[in-house]
């Protein structure tokens, strides 16, 4: 079934000039012809860019570390597949007949890409200043919500829940060298994730600072390899 794209345009408050554009974003790979896999890949990219933008100028003083872990908190598939339920995109997609009986509509996973597909097609007819003005418009509450929370959290509780979401052993932390006199004690030690086979390292004046720096390092990481 084709996209309406009135009712749809209507919700995301812009029409396209290339209708093609939105139909494309709005078809599964299940469906005949051109599917939104390549706009998905597009628009993951402008996400990530725009959400690392605006985080980078709205907290300044936040270090590399706290920015990837507020910037994954957007572009995960969970709260993807949110801001697609609130746009009703479910019922405007393109689905083979084997996904819409096993409920594709409402599948989080389709509904996130979904979204990626979106912003590469809106993109592509309007450009990045509309990317970021839709975007910003989908996610400030859940911007300045999530942003509230993190500020509570030290990097090893973040990696320790991020851990337990993932069904993974809690991360193994040990000290390898303590260095200096009693007083000025300088603290080397690893974090390990044995399921990922990732490693970290970390120096501090304390074991505790040695650990929070550990994890932060850790938790870079994993952002790394997500991409």
């Amino acid at each position: 079934m084709p996209v309406t794209p009135d009712k749809l345009s209507k919700t995301i408050g812009y029409t396209f000039r290339d209708p093609e554009l939105l139909q494309m974003a709005m078809s599964h790979r299940s469906v005949d012809g051109a599917n939104y896999e390549r706009l998905e890949f597009l628009g993951d990219s402008i996400l990530n860019f725009i959400m690392a933008e605006t985080l980078f100028l709205k907290y300044p003083n936040a270090q590399e570390g706290e920015l990837s872990r507020l910037r994954a908190n957007f572009v995960k598939g969970d709260t993807l597949a949110e801001v697609a339920r609130e746009l009703g995109l479910g019922q405007h997609l393109r689905l083979g007949a084997g996904e819409l009986k096993s409920g594709g509509r409402d599948r989080d996973s389709i509904l996130a890409d979904a979204v990626e597909a979106l912003l590469g097609a809106l993109y592509l007819d309007g450009g990045l200043d509309l990317c970021r003005q839709k975007l910003l418009l989908w996610f400030d509450e859940r911007l300045n919500k999530i942003v509230h929370k993190k500020t509570q959290k030290d990097p090893k509780t973040c990696l320790q829940e991020w851990v337990q979401a993932e069904g993974l052993e809690l991360p193994i932390y040990e000290v390898m060298k303590i260095d200096g006199l009693a007083h000025q004690q300088v603290f080397s030690l690893s974090c390990k994730l044995e399921a990922l086979s990732y490693i970290t390292k970390a120096k501090g004046s304390t074991r505790r600072k040695a650990e929070q720096e550990a994890a932060e390092k850790m938790l870079a990481l994993i952002e790394k390899k997500k991409k």
